[in-house]
């Protein structure tokens, strides 16, 4: 698909508005109440928000998150009924209280949430180019 027919993402659009809005990034995300690093990984594409977020940058913007969504060709009602079948399991156990559902949750997601790997911390070790305490 070429350039002219393509679907903005998200946070291009959330850009385009702020910019038409004529915010800077930091102004922005000081009233969102979002930190300017991460309105910037929002923006780029690096990051996707939360509904929340969306929600609280939909507010700012004076438009609405559905529209924010429809017009990045997303339906976040669409996403809600294909969840998983082991979310709606977890969420649905009886015998599980709400803070081990909530951990429970966050473990599934951070294995198959959006499919991109999480990035860990290396250890000093690593840092340090493979040399241990004692080792010159």
């Amino acid at each position: 698909m070429d350039d002219e027919h393509r679907i903005p993402t998200l946070g291009e659009i959330i850009r385009s508005q702020r910019e038409l809005s004529a915010m800077s990034m930091r102004q922005f995300a000081g009233m969102v109440g979002i930190s300017n690093p991460y309105l910037s990984q929002i923006e780029r594409g690096l990051r996707e928000p939360s509904q929340k977020v969306v929600e609280a940058i939909a507010r700012n913007l004076d438009v609405s998150a559905d529209m924010l969504y429809r017009q990045a060709g997303l339906d976040p009602d669409a996403e809600e009924a294909e969840e998983p079948p082991a979310r709606v399991a977890i969420r649905e156990d009886p015998r599980l209280n709400p803070r081990q559902r909530q951990a429970l949750l966050e473990v599934y997601d951070a294995f198959v949430g959006d499919g991109r790997p999480v990035r860990r911390r290396r250890r000093r070790s690593e840092e340090n180019g493979g040399t241990g305490a004692g080792e010159s």
